[in-house]
């Protein structure tokens, strides 16, 4: 019988590419979504569905039991909240709920827990790297639920665990990525500011391929991802553009007018209590000047060698989003 894994967030963007690497890698896949949550994607999978309660340590404990589950990979999450009560009650508390269940059952071989950049933070300056030696400054409540979800799920000394921490996450069926890339497509490359910035992205397929490295190789650490790559702030505009064959209208946004449209889109998002992709705490993230992040300690000690770099995978992104009439 193969090994069993259950992926949380596996309705999501993320969670469809980690049910393709592990069924690829010869594993029972246990799909964790919401009864509400659209499937339809998902039916080309051999896949069973578990309608996981995150908020019981002891339904889960019993689901992980009933199901006999090897490994864990715990991608659910949420990435815009209205507060950092609710980034807090969903990135933190669902993951120490998780982690207390797989310390109970006895059972889980390897718990890896999908982080974020952000729980590190920024470097202030354009010179230098961000490595796991780095002080975690987040920027955002978001980043500070990851930190928190960490700090807990490393008192778990008991627990085989991997934290993995990747950059900007693209690739098919990604839709932040896209609201961007339509706007190239449109002929429009807005900008906030005018700084010196360069930035760091990591392929879906790539991230994927970590979380089964992470299955088996590492313990009880936590891991940088991203392609390996320093881009500028141009460069996802400039290889769209040469991918597309158009050319755009350039154009750089005053910081303080964005604090504005921020300022009116969190208004908006407290009364229709429906999150903004965008609000005031998010520029701290979006006028950050470097976000390059090292791989070194992940090649070494997970064996993780990207295969993918900004212009191929922007490449496969854009055929799959024109061969799905997405853009």
């Amino acid at each position: 019988m193969s090994e069993r894994v259950l992926i949380t967030g596996a309705s999501g963007f993320v969670g469809y590419h980690l049910i393709e690497a592990a069924i690829k890698n010869n594993l029972e896949v246990f799909a964790a979504v919401r009864k509400s949550s659209k499937v339809d994607h998902l039916k080309e999978f051999n896949i069973q569905y578990a309608y996981t309660n995150f908020n019981s340590v002891e339904a889960l404990t019993a689901e992980i039991e009933q199901n006999q589950y090897d490994y864990i990979i715990h991608a659910a999450g949420v990435t815009k909240a209205n507060s950092a009560a609710e980034y807090d009650a969903i990135n933190t508390d669902y993951t120490v709920n998780l982690a207390k269940a797989a310390v109970a059952s006895g059972r889980i071989k390897k718990f890896v827990f999908i982080s974020s950049l952000a729980a590190m933070g920024p470097i202030a300056t354009v010179e230098g790297i961000i490595t796991e030696q780095n002080e975690q400054l987040p920027v955002t409540a978001y980043g500070h639920s990851k930190r928190r979800a960490e700090e807990e799920l490393k008192k778990f000394t008991s627990l085989n665990y991997v934290i993995l921490r990747p950059t900007a996450v693209y690739g098919p069926r990604d839709k932040d990525i896209l609201i961007v890339l339509k706007q190239f497509a449109g002929r429009f490359e807005p900008y906030i500011g005018k700084i010196d910035q360069y930035l760091s992205f990591i392929y879906v397929k790539d991230l994927a391929t970590a979380c089964i490295l992470g299955l088996t190789k590492g313990n009880q650490s936590a891991y940088l991802l991203s392609d390996g790559k320093r881009y500028d702030r141009y460069e996802l505009a400039n290889i769209t553009k040469r991918l597309l064959g158009i050319n755009t209208f350039k154009i750089h946004l005053p910081v303080g007018f964005v604090r504005v449209i921020a300022g009116i889109a969190e208004g908006v998002s407290r009364i229709t209590k429906k999150p903004s992709a965008l609000n005031i705490e998010k520029l701290n993230e979006l006028t950050a000047v470097n976000w390059i992040c090292s791989i070194e300690k992940a090649e070494k000690e997970l064996e993780f060698y990207p295969q993918y770099d900004l212009n191929s995978g922007l490449n496969e992104t854009l055929n799959w989003y024109k061969a799905n009439k997405w853009l």
